[in-house]
């Protein structure tokens, strides 16, 4: 299993059981706020704001919760937040590609900038690990919504460029400039997705020893509590057995 999708279930897991719903909340209503800002506040025509709703429902945020922050886009109130992208390398030269809405960048840097320091890490200029990345769009269905070839045979006939298919369901990846075409004949067939974003997509991963891995999880969860950073990527892969032990 690839690094990242073995840090993003052990954070699925790991955020069942303890993370505050009010901080997750807070992370995508923010989001959706600001996508609703930036573009038209109906979804059918602003492709980020659709992309915030389906995230907000996949974790039962209410409708009037989801409602709400539409409607603060265009309060005289609302905050004005800042897009800004962090890089840098955790232990064992691991890339790490951070996204923030913040608004107040020199807090936000500071802070990310002591997590890193904290692990053993450095935060880098923009630019500095983006290159190792690919930048894709990926759409995530449920297991029960198709099998994997009928998953594969429309991803297909719709432009996707890969699918992944297991018991947790079905990822596909697409084309950045593909993912709001992609997902729309997709969801024509098989209903709304679980997710359809951009994302950052590690070309190769490195795989770490334990000891380092720990350090990565650490530096992954000093982030996630951050209420300023929306998504966290990396390249990292870790042992079977801190897989485990983490899992447990």
């Amino acid at each position: 299993m690839a690094g990242h999708s073995q840090f993003k279930n052990i954070m699925h897991r790991k955020g069942r059981q303890d993370a505050a719903r009010s901080k997750l909340f807070g992370k995508l209503s923010r989001e959706i706020t600001v996508a609703a800002k930036m573009g038209q506040p109906d979804p059918a025509f602003n492709p980020r704001l659709r992309a915030a709703i389906l995230a907000a429902r996949a974790e039962n945020m209410t409708k009037d919760t989801i409602e709400r922050a539409i409607k603060k886009a265009s309060a005289g109130d609302a905050e004005n937040y800042e897009e800004i992208r962090y890089e840098g390398y955790g232990p064992g030269g691991v890339a790490v590609i951070v996204e923030a809405l913040s608004d107040n960048r020199n807090r936000t840097a500071s802070e990310v900038r002591s997590y890193f320091t904290k692990v053993g890490g450095n935060l880098g200029e923009t630019g500095s690990v983006a290159f190792m990345f690919d930048r894709v769009g990926v759409i995530e269905f449920a297991a029960d919504k198709a099998s994997a070839d009928d998953m594969l045979e429309a991803a297909i006939e719709a432009g996707a460029e890969d699918v992944v298919s297991g018991e947790t369901g079905h990822e596909v990846t697409t084309a950045a400039d593909s993912l709001a075409e992609v997902s729309k004949a997709l969801e024509a067939k098989f209903g709304e997705p679980k997710k359809s974003a951009l994302s950052w997509k590690p070309q190769n991963n490195v795989a770490v020893d334990d000891d380092n891995g720990e350090k990565l999880l650490r530096l992954m969860d000093l982030l996630d509590d951050n209420d300023d950073v929306q998504n966290v990527y990396s390249n990292f892969e870790l042992s079977e057995a801190l897989v485990a032990k983490m899992a447990g």
